[in-house]
């Protein structure tokens, strides 16, 4: 111990307080809030104050609310929907577009441009084309004799169809991780593999998928703990209807919080949502250490 806080002395407490106001900001726009909020959860707490601890209550309440059982339902489903779809397109898109080309960099541009696009804009652009009346898609399927498919108002097709929204604007960010990915692995290697004849599949299996694995994790980590936190789609193309089909789970936190006053009861919903993005950025990470050792 001596010996540690001796090094410390040395060599630590002028790195600590160059990193000091760091630390201080993030303790107090993170730490706080989170530490608050685990708090809030096991009060009766609303909007005008009052609170009232009633220890985990709150959480037996969520657990005995089908309301929130369908949005956990729906988040998890969206989740799966959305994040595998991710990976292996913005993989096919990096490697079919891992190219010194104009038409490749264009093409990588017209990708990424829908991802800088605010969630507003992107919303009004999709209920231009989704909307049964008089939505691109409609105005079509009338043209050629065909019903509307009322894709935001069927409660089978609302959650798939703001998954597929999602992706289109989604895709962009991990496209550009994996190029980045991609252009990291020696140029040497796959001109080894061809001296070798190796086949296309073989190299993807044996060379790239190897190489840009951090990279893969990084992105799947990345989409999980993002798409559980959908909200704008849902709440500005479907205001979480028909019947709360696409209700996911911070819509439902939103609500609770803010239609309801119920702040204590959203502070545990929102406990719970952070406890399934921490499980499902950690999967991905278990998962390549198992394939590792396999």
């Amino acid at each position: 111990m001596t010996g540690w806080l001796g090094r410390l002395n040395r060599q630590g407490w002028p790195n600590l307080l160059f990193a000091l106001p760091f630390l201080a900001v993030y303790a107090w726009l993170l730490i706080y809030p989170l530490l608050a909020g685990m708090g809030l959860s096991l009060h009766r707490a609303n909007l005008f104050g009052g609170a009232r601890f009633i220890g985990f209550e709150n959480y037996i309440r969520l657990f005995r609310d089908a309301t929130f059982l369908q949005a956990l339902a729906n988040s998890l489903l969206f989740v799966l929907m959305c994040v595998p779809v991710l990976v292996v397109l913005a993989l096919g898109l990096a490697l079919a577009l891992n190219r010194a080309t104009r038409f490749a960099a264009f093409m990588r541009s017209a990708v990424f441009a829908s991802s800088v696009l605010s969630v507003t804009v992107m919303t009004i652009i999709w209920r231009q084309i989704l909307a049964i009346d008089g939505g691109l898609l409609s105005h079509g399927a009338h043209a050629i004799g065909l019903p509307a498919v009322p894709f935001l108002s069927d409660p089978n097709l609302a959650l798939p169809s703001l998954a597929a929204v999602t992706v289109w604007w989604s895709l962009g960010l991990p496209m550009m991780l994996f190029l980045s990915a991609l252009q990291q692995v020696p140029r040497s290697v796959y001109e080894a593999a061809a001296l070798d004849r190796a086949t296309p599949w073989t190299v993807f299996r044996q060379i790239t998928l190897p190489a840009i694995t951090p990279a893969l994790v990084l992105v799947t980590a990345y989409e999980c703990a993002l798409q559980f936190q959908v909200f704008g789609q849902p709440q500005l193309l479907t205001q979480g209807g028909p019947n709360g089909a696409s209700r996911p789970l911070v819509l439902y936190i939103y609500e609770t919080g803010f239609n309801q006053w119920d702040i204590g009861y959203a502070a545990a919903a929102s406990q719970m949502l952070f406890a399934l993005i921490l499980v499902a950025a950690f999967v991905p990470q278990l998962a390549q250490r198992l394939w590792r050792r396999a």
